[in-house]
């Protein structure tokens, strides 16, 4: 191979990744991701996919929540970059389990921080909070359960008017004590040698 093809093939390469949106080149697995911003969850690693080669779209916030900049992004990503799988990642000891949305309001109320008069995006003020509602938008899980959390998400996603109907979705739980994921409400541990006595039936 001469020096001349080897450098147009790299530059055809790099040309197809940098100009893949505009040429409707979808991510390699066709596949949105949400998960928890929490720096324990090694969400690549998790779901072996490869983030420099273009595997997946991936969407993180706190607690890895279907809001509505999620549903936002989930819908560009299935009706026009060709996205036909969505997985939800939770997991276990997440900080939005820490305090409950009233603990918090009280926190934010004692540091001076006005939460009835925000505004969330200056470019679209209908999206204004209703008085009381800045609680809500923060999404504590208070007192739920990471599954609940993670179920409840998947039936949300998975009936949303915005998502197409073909596309797959499935929830799973990050253990960050033992670094695997599982689905939702399947904690083999609390399983092990525990269905029955050794030998029983």
């Amino acid at each position: 191979m001469t020096l001349k093809h080897q450098l147009d093939q790299d530059f055809r390469e790099r040309s197809n990744w940098v100009l893949r949106r505009q040429s409707g080149i979808p991510n390699n697995r066709r596949l949105w991701v949400c998960a928890c911003m929490d720096e324990r969850l090694p969400i690549n690693e998790a779901l072996g996919i490869r983030g420099d080669d273009g595997d997946a779209h991936v969407f993180r916030n706190a607690g890895g929540i279907i809001t509505d900049d999620a549903i936002r992004s989930a819908l560009l990503s299935c009706h026009f970059f060709g996205t036909e799988e969505i997985v939800i990642v939770n997991h276990t000891e997440c900080g939005m389990m820490a305090a409950h949305t009233d603990t918090l309001m009280q926190a934010f109320r004692d540091q001076g921080i006005e939460t009835e008069a925000v505004q969330l995006d200056p470019e679209v003020p209908e999206l204004a909070l209703e008085e009381g509602a800045f609680g809500k938008w923060l999404r504590m899980f208070d007192g739920r359960s990471v599954d609940d959390i993670c179920a409840a998400q998947v039936d949300h996603i998975r009936n949303h008017p915005l998502i197409p109907e073909h596309v797959t979705v499935s929830g799973w739980v990050w253990e960050v004590e033992t670094s695997h994921l599982r689905p939702p409400h399947h904690r083999l541990g609390g399983r092990v040698n525990n269905a029955r006595e050794m030998g029983g039936k």
